[in-house]
């Protein structure tokens, strides 16, 4: 196999997204398809129907041991660490990034509502189902090297994205996202720190993320909460998310505090979110609550109180699973949501804001990936001819991956990484500074922090001056 000579910090990163698949088709018709290999199937209704599943199953890790390449690094920066191609995902750390658009539809939702509450409640929902799609997700994507970018355009869902890999050491991906009418912007740069301890493996997140919802005049900005790989000495792999957001909404002075609590001693935290949205006045106006890897619900503060005291009185009611019927009542969203029963415990009279969506029946073969996932890495037909040459598509380590040939991933991979440090050492050598393609270096408008921002002109298709680097 081959090893992760030139790590980065897509190591168990976060940045993830959730919107069901195809939302113009039923739920079950958006899960057939009998092309895979580059052919998109076009729908009577003339949408494009992505690919449901991975042209060859995952290869099995239960020969490989994580504390076997660990063990040999302690006291190394983490970020350099070796790892063989078997613990990857056939997809690059740009493609995982793009997973923030699988929820578009809660940016739609924020971009109709008048209420600047109600907008602020679906960016919540927003910026939590971003880490949705890491749940059992203990594959690594590969690390993009320098250069590398990724666009993804969905007219079905209304958005057009596109992402570059602006530096190796440290590694920071930046990204940059448009609604299709106008109606959003979406942008930002990612650089976890990673952090090995023993028995885990923590990536502390990096980099401010970005929404503006152009016709409401409003920007919101957040980080994502830690995220954290157990398990990589002995045992199964499990994640958890961990650790305080703050989203801001710069134009009203609103604030929405989300505690992703850790697991705890005995698991009674594990998954759960917690929070509230409140004025600029600091009054609370509703508290949100519920599970990253299930649902998010919110409630008024009066109600959230008193349903509280009750559970300490020990009148706790039991846990209902909440049926379709329920979320119909709740939620305009109900044909988007998957049949599933909840394990949160549901407060009379909440209101349901995002819930998971159900994975492909095969997906634990697929590398738990989501019906969006599957579809990020598929070559359609006449597509190589447009894209950019510096394409995660085109990366021949993770094509050959994806199509079950781990030998020949291998040493694909191995000789990207040496044409990268080729590349550098003949850079240095001639004092030529790298010069980013698609993003600059800058300041973010809201917060005033440092921030890699998108210069335009990508999708104008002039790819002459691409640099080589597949």
């Amino acid at each position: 196999t081959g090893f992760d000579s030139d790590n980065s910090s897509g190591e168990f990163s976060e940045a993830n997204h959730k919107v069901p698949e195809m939302r113009d088709l039923g739920p079950h018709q958006s899960n057939r398809t009998e092309k895979h290999n580059g052919e998109t199937e076009i729908q009577e209704n003339g949408i494009k129907r992505h690919r449901t599943s991975l042209p060859a199953p995952m290869f099995s890790r239960s020969d490989f041991s994580v504390w076997s390449i660990l063990k040999k690094c302690i006291g190394l920066e983490l970020s350099k660490i070796t790892m063989p191609i078997v613990f990857n995902e056939p997809l690059s750390f740009l493609q995982r990034i793009t997973e923030y658009m699988e929820h578009i539809y809660l940016i739609n939702k924020a971009c109709s509502h008048a209420d600047p509450l109600e907008r602020m409640q679906a960016v919540a929902a927003f910026a939590v189902s971003a880490v949705a799609s890491q749940w059992e997700r203990t594959g690594k994507p590969f690390n993009p090297l320098l250069g590398e970018t990724y666009e993804l355009i969905r007219e079905d869902l209304g958005f057009r994205f596109i992402s570059e890999q602006v530096s190796h050491h440290p590694p920071i991906s930046a990204f940059y996202s448009e609604g299709l009418n106008k109606d959003f912007i979406f942008h930002g740069s990612i650089y976890p720190k990673l952090k090995f301890w023993g028995k885990s493996i923590e990536a502390e997140p990096r980099g401010t993320i970005t929404l503006e919802l152009l016709k409401h005049n409003e920007a919101y900005t957040w980080t994502n909460p830690t995220c954290c790989v157990h398990n990589v000495i002995i045992g199964k792999l499990w994640l958890e998310q961990y650790g305080v957001v703050e989203i801001v909404n710069h134009s009203t002075g609103d604030k929405c505090v989300l505690n992703f609590k850790p697991c705890g001693l005995f698991g009674k935290e594990l998954h759960r979110v917690e929070g509230y949205i409140q004025d600029k006045h600091k009054k609370k106006l509703c508290v949100i609550y519920g599970k990253w890897t299930e649902c998010l619900w919110c409630t008024d503060p009066t109600t959230y109180e008193t349903y509280k005291k009750s559970e300490k009185r020990g009148s706790e009611p039991k846990k209902k699973s909440v049926s379709e019927e329920d979320i119909k009542s709740e939620n305009d969203e109900a044909d988007d949501m998957p049949e599933v029963q909840d394990t949160v415990q549901f407060i009379p009279g909440s209101k349901l804001l995002w819930r998971i969506n159900s994975r492909p029946p095969n997906s634990s073969q697929m590398y738990n990936f989501t019906s969006f996932a599957v579809s990020l890495n598929e070559l359609e037909k006449g597509m190589e001819a447009i894209l950019a040459p510096t394409d995660c598509r085109l990366r021949p380590d993770i094509r050959s991956m994806e199509n079950g040939n781990m030998d020949v991933a291998s040493k694909e991979k191995e000789r990207l990484e040496e044409k990268q440090r080729a590349a550098r050492k003949e850079r240095a050598k001639d004092e030529v500074e790298w010069h980013t393609r698609w993003f600059h270096q800058g300041t973010n408008p809201y917060t005033g922090t440092p921030d890699w921002l998108y210069s335009g002109g990508y999708f104008d298709r002039n790819f002459s001056d691409c640099p080589d680097i597949y």
